[in-house]
């Protein structure tokens, strides 16, 4: 017995009509995210009357004012730093200026303090060196002027005081003149008239040598003088001659009339 098969009509239709309806969802879902991407200008120009606006999307955060009275004003801008961060005009100097202008001012009085401290340096080198070639010129003279002053001021004889105190008062000076003056008028003149004395006084030096005198010091307007000085003395109370080996510091003092005695002193 041969079996028929019918096919349903229903059974094919449904199967076409649900094609057809996956097929439209389909194309709905991409026109509505087509929509959802590019809206449709002419659906935004038109807009409903009654048709509330879309809100938009976010959220809304509300502050209240901390007092009743509201906020205070923000302070006002200082003009201060809009005016260091100006930007700067042409011709205007830049911030490198005043530290090269420092720099500069900085390396002249540099150079000007070494300048002034050189010419310091210098004048003081040349003074010193003046003094001591004026120094050194004065230990020969002191030294000449003492040989020759000692054995004047230290010889006389009874029968010509006066010429021989004159003599040495010419080759003194200052306080010493005077208290040669008093001492020789008041006691070395009557005791040699009394005694006929004589002293004679000679610097010492050895057998062919140059006398003994030295300087222990001097600068260039004074000079101490040592001498070894041979005093020969006679007189009514000494039977024969006394030879006295004396050693004397003189003083000498540069004068407008040469280097002159201003102290004595047997040692």
């Amino acid at each position: 017995m041969t079996k028929t098969t019918t096919r349903s009509r229903g059974s094919g239709s449904g199967s076409g009509t649900g094609r057809t309806m996956t097929a439209a969802a389909r194309a709905a879902a991409k026109r509505a995210e087509r929509g959802h991407r590019e809206p449709d200008p002419a659906a935004t120009d038109e807009e409903s009357p009654g048709r509330p606006e879309a809100p938009v999307a976010g959220r809304t955060v509300l502050i209240e004012p901390k007092d009743e009275n509201g906020w205070d004003d923000p302070p006002e801008p200082s003009p201060e730093p809009f005016e260091e961060d100006a930007p700067q005009q042409e011709g205007e100097p830049g911030p490198a200026t005043p530290t090269r202008h420092g720099r500069r001012r900085l390396l002249t009085t540099t150079l000007c303090v070494l300048l002034v401290a050189g010419l310091v340096a210098a004048a003081l080198l040349g003074w010193r060196y003046r003094e001591g070639a004026r120094a050194e010129q004065a230990r020969g003279q002191a030294l000449a002027a003492a040989r020759q002053a000692a054995p004047v001021v230290l010889s006389y004889d009874y029968r010509h005081l006066d010429r021989d105190f004159a003599a040495a008062r010419a080759r003194l000076t200052g306080h010493f003149r005077d208290e040669y003056r008093k001492t020789t008028t008041a006691v070395v003149g009557p005791t040699a008239r009394k005694y006929h004395g004589v002293v004679k006084a000679t610097v010492a030096a050895p057998t062919g040598g140059s006398p003994a005198a030295s300087v222990i010091s001097a600068s260039a307007d004074r000079a101490v003088v040592l001498l070894f000085v041979n005093q020969v003395t006679t007189s009514t109370q000494v039977s024969g001659s006394r030879v006295d080996l004396n050693r004397v510091r003189m003083t000498l003092t540069r004068t407008s009339d040469g280097w002159r005695v201003s102290a004595v002193d047997a040692l």
